[in-house]
C-alpha cells in the first residue's frame, strides 16, 4: 500500500530524544520546549510561541485568549476541519460560515464583509492543503471593523503570502504538528502571537491555570494541553530542516502537476501569483463526467494499492450540526461540490518519482474505467 503520508524521522530527532531522556526532563518542562517555541515563532516572524498538545487545542486556546462575550460571532469557511468550529462552539460563540473558492479551496474572502454584524468579533481564515488564503482583504476588514484574526496555519508550514510566512499575519495563529504535517512531533501544536497578553493567557490556559505564586489555587479553569519535552525535541530537529522539507513538498506537488496535467476528468490545484503553495497535500477535483465521487474513487484506488482521502465534508453538512439545526437554510455550493468530488493522493516526504509514477498510473487506471 502506498500511504497518503509517512513521517520522516532522521538521526537528529533521535539524538535530541536521547538527550531528553538522559536528562530525565520527559514531561511538559525542559529546554527543548522553550527552544522549539522560539525557533518556530522566529521562523514565522512572530514574537511568542506557546507549544500545546495538538492543533485542536491550539485553536481552542486561541479563541479563549480573545476573551469574547458569549454569543459573539466568528466568521470562518464551511470547508475546513471540525476543530475550527468546535473551538468556537466550546467557547460559547457563534460560528458564521462563508463558502470557499473553487480553485484554491480556501475561504472566499469576497463573502466575508456581507457576513459582518455588530456581533462579529473575529475572522478565522484557514490556509487549505498548502495554499494560503488571500489575507490582505481580511486584514483590511479587521482594521476597519475592529476584528481579530485567528489564522489557522496547520496545513501550510513554510507557505507564504506575498513574501510573508503563513502563521505570521494573525493576532493569533495556530499550527498542528500531527504525524502527517510538514513539521511533526507525532501529536502536538503551537500558538503564535505578537501580543504578550495573549501569550501569557495561552500559557496559563494550557497548564490548568495554575497560579504562579501558589500552584494549586485556581481563579479560572484551564486545560492540561501541554506539549512534552520529548515532542519538542523531535520538533526542534525538524525545524532545522524546514526549508529542505518545504522544497521536497513543492517538488512532489510540481511533479504531480506535470504528470497529471494532460489527464482528462480532473481539476488540478492552482497557485495564485502572490502565493507560495507548499502542497501539504496534493488534491484534485473529479469532474462529474467521470461518474466518480471522492468516496468511490478512494475505494477503487485502495483496491489497487494506493491510499487516498476524500476532501473535508462542509461544516454546514456535518450530521452533528444538522441535528442541531445550526445552519438551517444556508447553502455553500462550492463547498458542497468539492466535498463530494475532491480527493487527495499520497504526498509524503518519502515519495520518489518512481512511486509517484505508480500513483499517477493508478489514477489513470481508475479514470479509464
Amino acid at each position: 500500500m502506498i500511504l497518503v503520508n509517512e513521517p520522516i524521522i532522521e538521526q537528529d530527532e533521535i539524538s535530541n530524544v536521547m538527550r531528553c531522556l538522559n536528562t530525565g526532563w520527559i514531561s511538559s518542562a525542559g529546554s527543548f520546549i522553550e527552544e522549539f517555541e522560539n525557533r518556530w515563532a522566529g521562523f514565522c516572524g512572530m514574537k511568542y510561541g506557546v507549544a500545546v498538545c495538538n492543533g485542536t487545542a491550539a485553536l481552542e486556546i486561541a479563541v479563549r485568549c480573545l476573551d469574547l462575550e458569549p454569543g459573539s460571532e466568528v466568521i470562518l469557511p464551511s470547508f475546513t476541519i471540525i476543530s475550527c468550529i468546535q473551538a468556537i462552539i466550546n467557547c460559547r460563540l457563534k460560528p458564521v460560515l462563508v463558502d470557499c473558492e473553487p480553485d484554491t479551496w480556501c475561504m472566499d474572502v469576497g463573502q466575508v464583509e456581507e457576513k459582518i454584524t455588530s456581533r462579529t468579533k473575529a475572522i478565522m481564515p484557514v490556509h487549505m492543503y498548502g495554499h494560503p488564503v488571500d489575507m490582505d482583504p481580511l486584514l483590511n476588514l479587521a482594521r476597519r471593523h475592529g476584528l481579530y484574526i485567528i489564522e489557522d496555519a496547520a496545513e501550510v508550514h513554510g507557505g507564504e503570502y506575498k513574501g510573508r510566512k503563513c502563521g505570521g499575519m494573525g493576532d493569533i495563529s495556530c499550527f498542528s504538528f500531527f504525524a502527517n504535517k510538514i513539521i511533526t512531533t507525532g501529536e502536538g501544536g503551537m500558538l503564535l502571537t505578537n501580543n504578550s497578553v495573549f501569550a501569557h493567557r495561552a500559557r496559563q490556559i494550557r497548564n490548568l491555570c495554575f497560579e504562579p505564586g501558589r500552584r494549586f489555587v485556581h481563579r479560572t479553569l484551564g486545560y492540561n494541553f501541554r506539549m512534552t519535552n520529548i515532542q519538542a525535541a523531535i520538533g526542534l530537529a525538524q525545524v532545522s530542516r524546514i526549508n529542505q522539507l518545504v522544497v521536497k513538498k513543492i517538488s512532489v506537488g510540481s511533479y504531480y502537476l506535470s504528470q497529471l496535467r494532460s489527464v482528462a476528468g480532473i481539476q488540478l490545484p492552482v497557485q495564485r501569483s502572490w502565493a507560495k503553495n507548499v502542497y501539504w497535500m496534493f488534491g484534485f477535483i473529479l469532474q462529474e463526467e467521470t461518474g466518480e465521487t471522492g468516496e468511490t474513487f478512494a475505494a477503487k484506488m485502495r483496491e489497487i494499492g494506493v491510499e487516498t482521502r476524500p476532501f473535508f465534508l462542509g461544516m454546514h453538512q456535518q450530521p452533528v450540526f444538522v441535528e442541531q439545526g445550526l445552519f438551517d437554510g444556508e447553502e455553500y455550493p462550492v463547498t458542497d461540490r468539492i466535498s463530494r468530488m475532491g480527493i487527495y493522493i499520497p504526498t509524503g516526504l518519502n515519495l520518489t518519482e518512481k512511486i509517484q509514477d505508480e500513483v499517477v498510473e493508478a489514477v489513470k487506471s481508475v479514470l479509464s474505467h
